[in-house]
């Protein structure tokens, strides 16, 4: 699987599918899931709402999938992230984000994926850590039909540690 980071905004990502940071509520709210729910239209917002009267507040590190609205991608997953403690290793949630977004767009049919660096923003996970776990998870994802993996990052910050991650990696 290519791995790719832009800077940009990930709503305006043209691939298969567009991982969403959501809250576990899955009905919209800052950052990443509130422009993915203000840009995607309220399709989006309608599933959601299904899906939470089925199952309940989505799990952290679990995956579930919508329309994608109007938004230029098919599918938006949406996967709830943990937010980042000093006193617990919260690692495999984190990771769990990455993997379980992967299985649900293999499952799709999805070939390409655009996500956010998960957990980074309001969640109060380091940067860089959370550039190592996911460059880490996608790298060890098991194969599938996703052929792409671009991480879309909104800051020059978010952008550099991802840069250097994957650089480091590529070394």
């Amino acid at each position: 699987m290519d791995t790719e980071i832009v800077r940009g905004d990930i709503t305006q990502q043209n691939v298969d599918a567009i991982v969403n940071a959501a809250n576990s509520s899955l009905l919209g709210g800052g950052g990443v899931d509130g422009a993915i729910h203000r840009r995607g239209g309220p399709r989006i917002l309608e599933e959601c709402r299904r899906i939470r009267a089925a199952s309940g507040p989505l799990p952290t590190g679990q995956a579930v999938s919508t329309t994608a609205g109007d938004l230029p991608a098919r599918w938006v997953i949406h996967t709830v992230g943990p937010v980042h403690s000093a006193t617990e290793d919260r690692t495999h949630l984190l990771t769990s984000c990455y993997v379980e977004s992967l299985r649900l767009a293999d499952e799709l049919g999805a070939r390409t994926v655009a996500f956010p660096a998960i957990s980074a923003g309001a969640y109060g996970w380091p940067l860089d850590d959370a550039a190592r776990v996911a460059v880490a998870a996608v790298r060890d994802a098991a194969p599938s039909s996703v052929t792409t993996c671009r991480f879309v990052l909104f800051d020059e910050a978010a952008y550099a540690a991802f840069d250097r991650v994957l650089h480091s990696a590529a070394d």
